[in-house]
């Protein structure tokens, strides 16, 4: 019997997967500033956000009973990973952030 996903998961999946790529996206961009030394934190946290974002999406597409305990802990993390990114006027990091901040708000539905 296949597994459905619903829409609210859907969503959910959806903005873990544009969030991931932002991310991926802005630390890549990130590397390349001249003051990278100085963003040694907003790297790190964009890495945690990165993998998070993935192992929620897998967990919902799976209909795991841990996806809801997962995204709130994605939800914390995408919050953080956006507060370090508007500490940087760049576009990428305005736009992770920015993408960041709706993600959390979809995982923080999804986990209750």
């Amino acid at each position: 019997m296949p597994v459905t996903i619903s829409t609210t998961y859907q969503q959910c999946i959806e903005a873990c997967i544009k969030c991931l790529q932002a991310c991926e996206q802005c630390l890549t961009a990130c590397l390349q500033e001249p003051d990278v030394q100085n963003r040694t934190m907003c790297i790190q946290t964009l890495r945690d956000c990165i993998d998070i974002c993935a192992l929620s999406t897998q967990f919902m597409a799976r209909n795991s009973q841990y996806a809801k305990q997962l995204c709130s802990v994605c939800a914390t993390i995408c919050t953080e990973c956006a507060t370090h990114c508007e500490m940087y006027k760049d576009p990428h990091c305005q736009e992770c952030a920015k993408v960041c901040r709706e993600c959390a708000e979809h995982c923080r539905m999804m986990a209750s």
